[in-house]
Parts: structure tokens; C-alpha cells; sequence
């Protein structure tokens, strides 16, 4: 059956999910949209599925498996649903994966990878947060954390700019980075701090455990977090701007670990 009103009850939870984070959270539940990200989806994750009655036919391929959770909306109460102008036709209700601490520095002393751990702090635009997890998987990065005030994880936007990445990098919630910065600090992983007033990023040795604090987009870390820091590094710049954007920065911070760890 083709669903054509935009009053469905199905719908309805659709556009929540899409355009809320509180109802997110409190479903436990997001959306993933697009045939590339839709075919990284972890097949224990997906909840439900919706396609357009007009991409029917061209993703059956990606949906049989699934064609008895699988809903076909008419292509115009598909596009009421869309978070893009140009939508793909497809996409999913996905489950969150819930992370502790714990379950962050577990899977990095359980595996034989030494630990690579990206802080951020209050970083607020949804494409640069889902750039870095996607930077982060690519460098090694074995877990996230983010603090309050950071932008929403499973806003469509962080999760397109993710490309898949978010469904394989633990990420944890912190309600007090401070705390928790501290409890890694006394796990044996050394606390490094983006910061312009920090020394070279190319004199550290980032063999070792390490922890790596990323700022606000704006006005970088607070004075509080950057002092929790064992250390403060910058990325050395020619010309005359003074920084780079978080994602870049954090990118290329995650290059040059892997590139000494290689």
C-alpha cells in the first residue's frame, strides 16, 4: 500500500524525527537518508524503512531483504519528509547506539590499536562535527567524546556529512567533560589541547595513549577544559589567519598522529 497523505500517523513521526533532536533522544531513534548512506547502515540498526513510489523499482535491489519493514510514501509525501531539496527516494529509521566511557576506553585497551581520542567541546555547526567523525574513522581515532553544547550527532546534516562513519565510531556524551577528561588522564592517556598559545603539534610524540581537545569553533577551548590539557599544541600556518576551521584542524591533527604511528 502507497501512503499519500501527509497526515499519516507514519508520516507525522517522520518529519519529528527529521526536524527535532528532543524527539530523537527521546525515541533512541534518527534518520539516515540517500542509497549510499542507507546501504552502511548496520542491518541490526535499521528500525524501518521508506521508499518514493517512484524509487521503487530502481533500489528493490537494497530493499528485499527488508521489503516487510520497508513503506513506499507517494514521491510528493516523500519529498514533505526529505531534509534535502533533491531526495534520493530512500531512507531509514535508525536505532542509536548507546556509549558510556567505559565503553570508550574499553574498546581502546581491549583492542590492539593504542587509544586515539578526539574531544570536542561545544562545537555548534552540525557539518563540521560530522566532518570529523568521518576524519576520525579514516585516521584511526578509536572513540569520540562530546560535550554538552556540542551540535546534535543525528541532525541529518551531521549524519550526511558522516558518509557511514557514525555508524561504526563510538561516540560518548559527556555531562561533565572536565571529569571525564580527568578520568582518562588517570587511565594512562596524555590530554592534548588545540590551542594557539600550545607549542608545534610537529614537536609531540603522539605514540603514545593519546587524548586530543578540539574548541568551539569561535573562540576555541574555554580556559576551564584547555587547563585540564597535559599539553597545549598548535598546527604551525603561513600567510596571515590566525586559525583554521575546527574540521580542518582536527583533521589534520588526526593525520599527523596516524602519520607517526605509521
Amino acid at each position: 500500500m502507497v501512503i499519500r497523505s501527509g497526515s499519516n500517523e507514519k508520516v507525522k513521526q517522520l518529519r519529528k524525527l527529521v526536524k527535532s533532536s528532543k524527539e530523537r533522544m527521546e525515541k533512541g531513534l534518527y534518520i539516515v537518508e540517500g542509497i549510499r548512506m542507507f546501504r552502511e547502515i548496520p542491518e541490526s540498526q535499521i528500525v524501518e524503512v521508506y521508499i518514493s513510489e517512484g524509487a521503487l523499482e530502481k533500489y528493490e535491489a537494497d530493499t528485499s531483504a527488508l521489503l516487510c519493514d520497508c513503506h513506499v510514501l507517494s514521491d510528493s509525501v516523500f519529498q514533505t519528509v526529505s531534509d534535502t531539496k533533491s531526495p534520493q527516494g530512500i531512507l531509514a529509521i535508525v536505532r542509536m547506539r548507546d556509549y558510556t566511557l567505559e565503553d570508550i576506553c574499553g574498546y581502546t585497551f581491549d583492542s590492539d590499536k593504542c587509544p586515539f581520542i578526539l574531544v570536542a567541546e561545544r562545537l555548534q555547526d552540525p557539518g563540521n562535527l560530522g566532518t570529523i567523525i568521518r576524519s576520525a574513522e579514516a585516521a584511526g581515532v578509536t572513540g569520540v567524546i562530546l560535550s554538552n553544547g556540542c551540535a546534535d550527532i543525528y541532525n541529518p546534516k551531521t549524519v550526511r556529512a558522516t558518509m557511514g562513519s557514525l555508524f561504526r565510531m563510538p561516540v560518548y556524551f559527556s555531562e561533565n567533560l572536565k571529569e571525564d577528561i580527568n578520568l582518562l588522564h588517570n587511565n594512562n592517556i596524555k590530554i592534548y589541547g588545540a590551542h594557539l598559545k600550545g607549542k608545534s603539534m610537529y614537536e609531540a610524540d603522539f605514540t603514545k595513549p593519546s587524548a586530543f581537545l578540539i574548541g568551539n569553533e569561535g573562540n576555541g577551548l574555554s580556559e576551564e577544559i584547555a587547563a585540564a590539557a597535559d599539553e597545549l599544541i598548535y598546527i604551525p600556518m603561513k600567510g596571515g589567519g590566525e586559525s583554521l576551521n575546527a574540521a580542518v584542524s582536527a583533521s589534520v591533527i588526526c593525520y599527523e598522529v596516524l602519520r607517526q604511528r605509521l
